[in-house]
């Protein structure tokens, strides 16, 4: 499973904060250009080597890019407006009215994404997400139980938030470090219990296909030979102790060990209340400890038994586990605590159940979807927008997605829930979900398109325990139970993160990386069954989940770059950016930055942009046509490289719908700029062109931007614009690619 840490998404206390002298308004403009004697192309001040040069005797031989713009050979396709996008997430609490101004948006705009996606931050937190503050709970005189949201159009939407789960039963997991498990937070009255749609009642299973269970981490190995329960209702009938052996954490590091069943770790015939087992009569050195739940009671929890929804799953109020002393008395080795510092606890799924005292409004603002939809922030293009499924219900989802029909707003795609990896998930338990709130939705809004996982941001396949067959899959099993229930087509997309890079591990070299890392992840979900007609979207993406100061330095606009044209032309199907609006600046590894576009204030006031709001630009406005019109990818090949083999610079062709061909060339060089010429190759009619008349060239590189980091006071000297250039084809033109830089080469080639 995942390592991945959900980045802080501008909360009150988030300490990303700016203070800056320079201003920069206005959109950018192109920097001056003067052609030197002999063809040279010298840079005014700010410029760098850009241009065209004809080599002479003494000089060394360009290199080449060629381009295989054979007819019927393009690698892939797209359209912009549906595949160049960006994302918003959860909002600082009282930050919502700062931000949806049509100045701030106008500016969001400028860096020319397209579309956008909605992030279902609440379930992160481990929230229930009211996504329409007006509804119905299922216990309404008590204001409490299973809430849905209102389709009834009202009042407009403008905010929404989460709601504390009370019957948690993980400490934490890789989005949110904060509340805390009711196994072990040492009162009697509360306890964990599982979600009551993953028993028989609603997946018409036996709940012995669909286990729960819980994990124990006692922080480190001890002896271990008894476990104590305190049973709530539902209580489990059948169930089985067990402990992990191997080197790694089990729950991110599922394959790297085995779980193994105590001696007396088994029981057919739980009774409830307090149960001591005695485990093993030598004591086992061990650090994690699962209960696997097969047969549950069925008996009503504290809620009553008027909801049959209470009386599904299991429940249980307090752990322990330990040894006894030689007078037989129990020694705890668990940490009871209501908050961080009690011993963590992860479980197979959390019931949903709330009350209106649960609410969280300081834990940020989901945006109201009528805000959203009529803001500007969508660009008059179909969204991509969540439901909540880990912590809701299908009635709930459902009436969400019949509301924005009724609305008439614009919906591409619906995600399904948020990152149930990070989450501990498994997938037969994501895909009983998907399932039942599949159905539900398809039964008020047949034609809305659903998909998933919503993977958070990886580089190789997704691996769980192992199942009876010992498949380790999380996406092939997942997709296996879909197939098995005769309902594949419901997953209209695959979608998952792109954080790549932990964020102070990130290196320059990890741009040879990048293009190699996406696409093999396309590979990964076609091996594990993924069918080929359901495309792949990335539908949250940077540089590294966490703050660095790389995203706003030169690197961070080479990586996006990188990014972007190596998954669209190894066959993905879009990429959407994180995150639209600006952030505050604060300090990450290696000195200040912030996610985004935007140098920004603790009012959102955008006193700069950052290196990746240029390469936008230059990937929105300058390599594709903006617009709904397919572009094709080609294959590009360059023979530059360094002393170890690795290619200095990569290239990433488009024919574009306007017959203009576009090349997106990234230098990795930091130290040497690079003469190239253009060949574009017909294999088919043995031809190779080059390109004719005017070619439009944009640099944005280091002799245009440079970074400075100084805490809250971080800021860019010089901090553009891209330099620009129209000049010269034919056959034997030339262009000089700055170092550690991006450049876009367009123009038509000879016929």
């Amino acid at each position: 499973m995942s390592e991945k840490s959900k980045h802080d998404l501008g909360g009150g206390s988030d300490p990303r904060r700016l203070s800056r002298r320079k201003f920069l308004a206005g959109a950018t403009t192109a920097a001056a250009f003067s052609v030197a004697p002999g063809g040279l192309l010298a840079a005014a001040e700010r410029g760098g080597p850009a241009g065209t040069t004809a080599a002479s005797g003494s000089d060394p031989a360009p290199g080449t890019i060629r381009v295989d713009a054979t007819p019927g050979r393009e690698t892939s396709s797209f359209s912009p407006n549906k595949a160049l996008g960006t994302s918003i997430d959860m909002l600082g609490y009282k930050s919502v009215d700062k931000l949806y101004t049509e100045p701030v948006i106008k500016k969001c705009l400028s860096a020319g994404w397209g579309p956008i996606t909605y992030r279902q931050h609440t379930e992160l937190q481990i929230a229930a997400w009211h996504w329409n503050p007006t509804g119905t709970w299922s216990d309404a005189a008590g204001k409490q139980g299973y809430f849905t949201g209102s389709s009834e159009l009202g009042e407009p939407i403008r905010h929404s938030y989460g709601y504390h789960l009370p019957h948690r039963g993980n400490t934490r997991n890789n989005g949110t470090l904060s509340g805390f498990s009711r196994l072990n937070d040492g009162d009697p009255k509360t306890y964990w219990k599982s979600n009551p749609y993953l028993a028989e009642r609603y997946t018409g299973e036996s709940d012995s296909l669909n286990p729960q269970w819980v994990v124990i981490d006692l922080g480190a190995e001890g002896p271990v030979t008894a476990i104590r329960i305190d049973w709530a209702n539902p209580y489990a009938r059948a169930y089985e102790v067990q402990y992990w052996t191997g080197n790694d954490d089990p729950m991110n590091k599922p394959v790297g060990g085995v779980w193994n069943a105590f001696p007396n770790g088994a029981v057919k015939d739980g009774q409830g209340g307090r149960v001591t087992l005695k485990l093993t009569q030598n004591p086992i050195d061990v650090r994690f400890l699962r209960i696997v739940m097969t047969e549950s009671s069925h008996t009503p929890d504290s809620h009553g038994p008027d909801d049959p929804r209470n009386s599904e799953g299991f429940a249980i109020t307090e752990l322990y586990a330990g040894t006894f002393t030689e007078r037989g008395e129990f020694v705890d080795l668990m940490q009871h605590s209501p908050d961080q510092n009690q011993s963590p606890t992860y479980c197979s799924s959390i019931d949903p159940w709330h009350s209106a005292s649960d609410l969280h409004m300081e834990g940020g603002d989901q945006t109201g979807f009528d805000l959203f939809f009529t803001s500007g922030v969508t660009n008059n293009l179909p969204a991509i927008i969540p439901i909540a499924m880990l912590y809701g219900t299908p009635e709930d989802a459902a009436a969400q997605i019949h509301y924005l029909k009724k609305r008439g707003y614009p919906v591409s795609y619906i995600e399904m829930g948020e990152e149930p990896d990070g989450q501990y998930a498994m997938p037969e338990h994501y895909a009983a979900l998907y399932i039942q709130f599949a159905t539900a939705i398809h039964r008020l809004v047949p034609e809305a398109k659903l998909g998933g996982p919503i993977f958070t941001g990886q580089n190789e396949d997704i691996k769980i325990w192992p199942d009876a067959q010992g498949r380790t899959s999380w996406l092939g099993r997942f997709l296996d139970y879909l197939k098995s229930h005769g309902r594949i087509e419901d997953l209209a997309f695959m979608s998952f993160e792109h954080y790549p890079f932990a964020p102070c591990e990130v290196t320059w070299a990890d741009l040879y990386r990048e293009p190699e890392l996406v696409s093999h992840m396309l590979d990964v979900w076609r091996n594990d069954g993924l069918p080929e007609n359901v495309p792949m979207i990335i539908t949250e993406s940077n540089l590294s989940w966490g703050l660095n100061q790389s995203f706003v330095d030169i690197f961070g606009a080479l990586w996006l770059a990188e990014y972007v044209g190596a998954y669209l032309s190894a066959g993905g199907d879009g990429v959407y950016y994180f995150q639209f609006f600006p952030l505050p600046i604060g300090c990450g590894c290696h000195g200040s930055g912030t996610f985004g576009l935007f140098v920004a204030d603790k009012n959102f006031e955008v006193k700069q942009y950052t290196s990746q709001y240029f390469a936008a630009r230059l990937i929105n406005l300058e390599w594709v046509k903006p617009g709904g019109e397919i572009h094709h990818c080609f294959r590009v090949s360059t023979d530059i490289r360094d002393a170890v083999g690795n290619e200095m610079l990569a290239a990433y062709a488009l024919h574009r719908p306007d017959e203009e061909w576009s090349l997106m060339i990234v230098n990795r060089d930091q130290e040497n700029a690079h003469e190239v010429r253009v060949v574009f190759e017909n294999h088919a009619a043995h031809q190779e062109r080059a390109f004719s008349g005017p070619v439009r060239m944009v640099t944005f590189g280091r002799e245009q931007y440079r970074w400075h980091s100084n805490g809250s006071y971080g800021h860019a000297d010089p901090d553009g614009p891209p330099a620009t250039r129209t000049l010269e084809g034919g056959s034997g033109a030339s262009f000089t690619i700055p170092k550690a830089s991006l450049t876009i080469l367009r123009g038509k080639i000879e016929a």
